[in-house]
């Protein structure tokens, strides 16, 4: 990595790129500078061509506790809608590679729609997730009621958001919001696992794959489809795609450069 960070910690594994949040005296709670750092290594991440997966987890007791409450107390409208501070987090959606987050203790508030910009989410069987804002009198602003509702639909969005309720990881597993549950001891063993997984197939695929399935979120079925197909046409312009049936009719482990 190129720079260093106050808030976060940055490692490297492998091809695997692991950003922790690191403010574990107040819970990981989110403030502006936080959230720069973080996409600020995973634009660096994603521009790095030795990393294929990127993983966010926290340290400490738990993934994050939510906003900065300081940062926000004597906010107004007009300062709000100059600082124009959602920006970071809109540039988020525009990172290539994978984001596979890795949730212990709790997730709430911005922590939860951190979460929700994530690709794919792996829980500790105790983990908590919550959108309690409106128990502070406002409500998620930097995408958790859209996210949220495309994930679990209108009626279980509205109950979970209106209410400030906490959601325990069995219900999230339920509705779709993650993926897997493990113990909290070995969270992070089968997150990286299934990272390196990841990290094994093709890259520009899984790059095409992604960048087709948040498509399909969006995009009504005949334009996805469209979508999908002109991204399978360009695979055929690889290299890995020749290496990849190639290795399959030789019957032995494709090695995939990523061009």
């Amino acid at each position: 990595m190129n720079r260093d960070y106050e808030l976060i910690e940055v490692s490297l594994k492998d091809h695997i790129g692991l950003i922790e949040l690191n403010r574990p005296k107040v819970l990981n709670a989110l403030n502006r500078q936080m959230v720069s750092e973080v996409l600020a290594a995973m634009e660096e991440l994603d521009r790095d061509k030795q990393i294929k997966v990127i993983v966010l987890a926290g340290k400490g007791r738990a993934f994050a506790a939510g906003a900065d409450i300081d940062e926000m107390l004597d906010a107004d409208a007009i300062s709000l809608e100059t600082l124009n501070q959602f920006t970071d987090w809109d540039r988020l959606a525009w990172i290539k590679k994978p984001i596979i987050g890795a949730i212990h203790g709790f997730a709430l508030g911005g922590a939860f729609e951190l979460a929700l910009c994530c690709d794919m989410l792996f829980a500790a069987e105790n983990a908590e997730f919550g959108f309690p804002e409106v128990n502070l009198g406002i409500m998620p602003g930097a995408g958790g009621t859209q996210r949220l509702t495309k994930l679990v639909g209108k009626a279980k969005a509205m109950e979970w958001v209106m209410s400030g309720k906490r959601i325990t990881a069995k219900e999230a597993l339920r509705y779709g919001v993650i993926n897997s549950t493990f113990s909290e001891e070995v969270l992070m063993e089968e997150t990286m696992k299934f990272a390196a997984t990841i990290a094994n197939q093709a890259p520009l695929a899984v790059r095409l794959i992604k960048e087709s399935i948040l498509k399909a979120v969006d995009y009504p079925l005949y334009e996805g489809m469209q979508y999908e197909r002109k991204n399978f046409y360009l695979l055929f312009a690889s290299e890995d795609q020749k290496e990849g049936m190639r290795a399959f009719k030789e019957k032995r482990r494709p090695e995939f450069k990523g061009r």
